[in-house]
């Protein structure tokens, strides 16, 4: 396993040399793109961040996860998973910033701390990829894309209450 790496470089200066590649100005050609590419991304992600820490900031998600706590209950999914359920679309260091709000007032074993825990692997911070996708591209998302995205995230998160009571109550 530690042999890897050196011999995959290997393998691609060989083909380079093979082809007659210049090595350095491929790297750099490709760096400058990449450049390129993350200067175009910026205005995306400053909007996107400053837009996450307004809704966690102002009380929003709180507000908004009380309101739904009420039928979150009635579904079976624990209360303390709602905020999670809010964020984990937006904001990936925020929703660990939530699961790990979760697992320190909850014990680790508790089937709220193992449903948010599954609830992380399940579901993708679908807010952030498609602004960070389209952004690179220079398209605008259609609202459907978003709803089907947001629907996927819906399934990830039912599925994941679901199995974690199956597995772990």
């Amino acid at each position: 396993m530690s042999a890897a790496v050196p011999i995959f470089i290997a393998v691609i200066l060989m083909t380079a040399c093979f082809k007659r590649v210049d090595v350095c100005a491929a790297f750099y050609e490709g760096a400058m793109e990449n450049l390129k590419t993350a200067a175009e991304l910026c205005p995306t992600l400053i909007l996107l961040m400053t837009a996450i820490e307004m809704f966690s900031g102002s009380g929003a998600s709180q507000a908004l996860s009380g309101l739904l706590e009420p039928l979150t209950s009635a579904l079976g999914f624990p209360a303390e998973c709602t905020p999670l359920m809010l964020i984990r679309p937006i904001s990936g260091s925020g929703s660990l910033a939530v699961l790990e709000n979760i697992l320190s007032s909850t014990p680790a074993e508790s089937l709220a701390a193992r449903t948010a825990c599954v609830m992380m692997g399940a579901t993708e911070t679908t807010l952030y990829t498609i602004a960070v996708y389209y952004g690179a591209v220079k398209r605008r998302a259609g609202a459907r894309i978003f709803a089907a995205c947001l629907a996927a995230d819906a399934a990830g998160f039912i599925f994941a209450s679901i199995f974690a009571k199956l597995f772990f109550a």
